[in-house]
């Protein structure tokens, strides 16, 4: 019998932090404040402002996630 749970959550373990700048580096601020259309992204953007606006702003978070989450497919698709 295995007792390792294992996620089927691809976020888990990844921190906001990690997400956003994986974000940043992959698409830039210039475009990724055009795919999400938020004032932390598009007016003197950083990491530290963003993290602070989307741990307290649950829909923009959701939209934060969904965009890696389809960063990392496109990734996978093309690595093939």
């Amino acid at each position: 019998m295995n007792t390792t749970t294992t996620s089927k959550d691809p976020l888990h373990g990844l921190t906001l932090e990690a997400i956003v700048t994986a974000l940043v580096e992959h698409f830039g601020w210039a475009e990724l404040g055009q795919r999400i259309e938020i004032k932390c992204f598009r007016i003197d953007p950083s990491v530290a402002s963003s993290l602070k606006f989307l741990r307290k702003t649950p829909w923009a978070r959701a939209k934060v996630e969904s965009l890696y989450l389809f960063m990392r497919r496109e990734q996978a698709r093309t690595a093939r």
